[in-house]
């Protein structure tokens, strides 16, 4: 588990920028209750519950910039 600062990873995240807006409309139009909120805790309970405390443990580099400068 990763607590503190986050490494930037520019490929990734030029990537979610870029890639599936397509795709999730589609995957949207098959299944009503794709990306809708908490769905993750039904899909893959211990993947949400991992990502939850990750998410609270550690800050991405940009984020503390942000709050530097706010």
């Amino acid at each position: 588990m990763k607590f503190g600062v986050r490494k930037p990873s520019f490929k990734k995240s030029l990537k979610a920028r870029t890639t599936g807006k397509l795709r999730r409309k589609a995957k949207a139009a098959i299944n009503p209750l794709y990306g809708k909120k908490g769905m993750g805790w039904i899909n893959n309970p211990k993947k949400a519950a991992y990502n939850k405390v990750y998410n609270k443990t550690s800050i991405g580099l940009f984020d503390l910039i942000k709050k530097l400068f706010k």
